[in-house]
């Protein structure tokens, strides 16, 4: 923990030192902060000196656990999120942190871990490699995949939106009876979310390579403005609209400039310079966004989230041979082998409460506020493979479908558009080597699956039988819910392929 000592508490005759904790520092954090001194030029003397405020995780973002907590819980928390050390608070005081090393020492008695048997037994046989030791030749999935690696991959992008389906130019019905029109509504133009998608050519980290880049974002305008006299598409379409300029001045100054001034932007200085663009144009209003970047040469999505938006990830899994492979189905059960490989997370302040970008037309400095800056974003990036499909929505999507139920209808998709057929991964690879990629099929269907997403969520919303995703977060918060949550939707589907198509919507 890292701790402010800097004021005073007076007790009766003596004073003392407040132990404020202000943050908390990782052995990785401290790892990341010196690469990116030493990458920036800094001398070793200068990489020593910088303040640790820097890297620090704020006190208001660290995840915590409560003495009366499991073990167990505790571990699902640190498994989930993938953080290594836990402090534990108890009426607002950190009486101390849990580790992975704790984690250990809980399972393994000493006795287990040390002493000369254990050693014998568990590692003596393990220790030094003769000098005669060569390497066996990998797997064939294995050599398939690093054959693979070296090759761009592309993908093929569809954008769905709906709006609210009880809108209308004049507001939002609060339900079917007070809508007022038959149809239910369809112009996306009435939709408080919005998105972008651009295609750009900027320098690599080098500063001397050109390379294509596509970069994709959606942001949800906070309905409630509505309420104070202020549109709420307002900002969410400025602040989406602002990535996209940002992105092509860049790339537009790259013949003249050269790469010193158009490198690579990454997707958290994408949203704060479109952010305070946003409040220089004196926009008043708030969104959640998420952007993200793709680079199809090292095969890598960047992205960055604040609220409730996000990405999923869902790849075919080699059953036979892959740690996340399904452990709970009998293989003989097992209608596919697509997995959800990874899903963003989200930040909330509270139940249906997300953490949001916005301006009310002066800075707010209150620590408690709902307002986050780019820098405050859950920022990541995940390894992407050839097949993957991503699927990046707004909370329209999410509150309304279960992420398995996405995977089922992406599956349906894969069949029905003759990607993937019964013969499982090893046919499909096959097809690929034999240069059959199909991407312009890809690019042509791709957005149907955005549609059909689309379609499954407003349906979803209005059924008032099915326990949704967010009637069941609502009740896990002892609040009364059935049913749906109508809602705007977008969805930007993107399915990763080896060729590239030049069928990018618009």
């Amino acid at each position: 923990m890292v701790v402010d000592r800097s004021e005073t508490i007076k007790r009766q005759t003596i004073t003392e030192l407040k132990q404020k904790c202000v943050g908390l520092i990782t052995s990785r954090d401290l790892l990341r902060m010196m690469a990116d001194d030493i990458k920036g030029g800094k001398s070793s003397e200068e990489v020593l000196n910088e303040k640790i405020s820097k890297q620090m995780t704020p006190i208001n973002q660290v995840i915590y656990g409560r003495p009366d907590e499991t073990i167990g819980m505790c571990r699902a928390i640190m498994a989930k999120l993938g953080i290594k050390c836990l402090p534990i608070l108890s009426e607002g005081r950190v009486e101390g942190i849990l580790t992975g090393r704790d984690m250990s020492d809980f399972y393994f008695d000493a006795t287990d871990r040390g002493g000369k048997k254990n050693y014998l037994r568990d590692v003596s046989e393990r220790v030094g490699l003769t000098t005669d030791t060569s390497m066996a030749e990998p797997p064939v999935f294995v050599r398939q995949h690093l054959a693979l690696k070296h090759d761009p991959l592309y993908l093929n992008v569809g954008v769905a939106e709906y709006p609210h389906p009880f809108k209308s130019a004049d507001g939002i019905g609060s339900s079917r009876r007070n809508f007022g029109p038959q149809d239910l509504a369809t112009d996306p133009d009435l939709s408080e979310d919005a998105h972008f998608l651009s295609e750009v050519e900027l320098f690599d980290e080098s500063g001397t390579n050109l390379q294509k880049l596509l970069y994709m974002g959606v942001a949800d305008g906070v309905g409630s403005w509505r309420e104070y006299g202020v549109d709420p598409r307002e900002f969410s379409h400025k602040l989406m609209g602002e990535c996209e300029n940002i992105l092509h001045e860049a790339s537009s100054q790259c013949g003249i400039h050269g790469g010193n001034h158009c490198s690579m932007v990454s997707p958290a200085e994408l949203l704060a310079q479109s952010y305070e663009r946003t409040k220089e144009a004196n926009v008043i209003g708030s969104s959640t966004a998420c952007v993200a970047l793709f680079d199809s040469v090292h095969h890598q999505l960047h992205f960055s989230n604040i609220g409730d938006s996000g990405i999923i990830v869902l790849r075919h899994i080699d059953s036979a041979s892959a740690l996340q492979r399904n452990r709970k189905t009998p293989l003989a059960e097992r209608k596919s082998d697509l997995r959800i490989a990874f899903v963003s997370q989200q930040q909330l302040k509270s139940f249906n409460h997300p953490y949001q970008m916005g301006w009310t037309g002066e800075e707010i400095v209150e620590n408690n506020s709902s307002f986050k800056q780019a820098s405050d974003s859950c920022t990541s990036s995940v390894h992407i493979l050839r097949g993957d499909m991503i699927i990046m929505a707004t909370d329209g999507l999410f509150d309304n479908v279960d992420i398995e139920d996405i995977a089922s209808i992406a599956l349906q998709w894969e069949q029905e558009s003759g990607f993937f057929d019964g013969g499982g991964i090893a046919t499909r690879n096959k097809r690929w080597a034999s240069g059959d990629s199909r991407t312009d099929i890809s690019a042509q269907s791709i957005p149907r699956l955005a549609d059909i997403l689309c379609q499954k969520a407003r349906e979803n919303s209005l059924d008032n039988t099915i326990d949704s995703p967010f009637a069941m977060l609502a009740k896990e918060n002892d609040i009364m819910w059935s049913g749906g949550m109508p809602d705007d939707c977008t969805v930007v589907a993107m399915h990763v392929v080896g060729k590239h198509s030049n069928e990018l919507p618009p």
